[in-house]
């Protein structure tokens, strides 16, 4: 059962007062023309500013590559994904008959995309600065996580030079299944490591990104990841 959008703008401490626009935000389009799709692309570039801007005030000696490269770890699909589920955001999003059925309240894309459309709607109600401190609230952990010194090489190289560095198999990535429809897939990718004795999921709307997803979650199990 789908609950009522006004219990999470409780929950998020009501950043949103107008209560159709903030359940437009939790609206698929899949439910039809009425949906979140230009919240999601408001809200996608405020997230953007935002980041860049929090990243160019903390790092004044960083690059642009390097801030760049910063950035996408903080917006990237699977953080906004993973702030969805700490807000329990699959429980309120209005979904058509046909997500609702494959799961689509699970769906990374979609949590991700939600995210960003309620950004898009605290923007609209209440202004930048109340996005701002919203986004710096939820983003908050992953920002302060952030450090210029740890290698900002992908999950999968720095796994592979890890696994070389004490003479250890390549990982080996598995395609377990790939759900959704054509323009809105989810892949399930598992990785199997020497060094460990279970391998290791990852998903994303891309095999690529199901791939890093999997590779992270390695790095972590070896200790050389946060997790975050």
């Amino acid at each position: 059962m789908i609950k009522p959008a006004a219990e999470l703008a409780r929950k998020l401490g009501n950043p949103c007062t107008d209560e159709t626009l903030f359940e437009l935000a939790l609206t698929h389009r899949s439910c039809g023309k009425r949906n979140n799709e230009r919240l999601e692309f408001l809200g996608d570039a405020i997230l953007s500013f935002v980041v860049a801007d929090a990243l160019y005030q903390r790092f004044p000696d960083a690059r642009e590559g390097q801030m760049s490269r910063l950035r996408s770890r903080v917006v990237k699909g699977e953080t906004l994904a993973k702030i969805a589920r700490e807000m329990s955001l699959g429980d309120y999003l209005r979904l058509g008959s046909g997500e609702l059925k494959s799961g689509g309240y699970r769906r990374d894309s979609i949590l991700a995309d939600s995210v960003e459309a309620i950004i898009g709607a605290v923007y609209l109600d209440q202004g930048v600065e109340a996005a701002r401190a919203f986004i710096l609230h939820w983003f908050g952990k992953h920002l302060q996580q952030l450090d210029l010194k740890v290698s900002l090489k992908d999950s999968k190289t720095r796994l592979q030079e890890y696994l070389q560095s004490r003479r250890t198999a390549l990982p080996q990535y598995e395609l377990i299944s790939v759900e959704g429809d054509p323009h809105d897939q989810t892949f399930h990718i598992r990785c199997h490591v020497a060094l460990l004795d279970e391998a290791t999921e990852g998903r994303g709307s891309s095999r690529r990104q199901a791939e890093q997803q999997a590779a992270s979650s390695a790095l972590t199990a070896l200790g050389q990841e946060s997790g975050a």
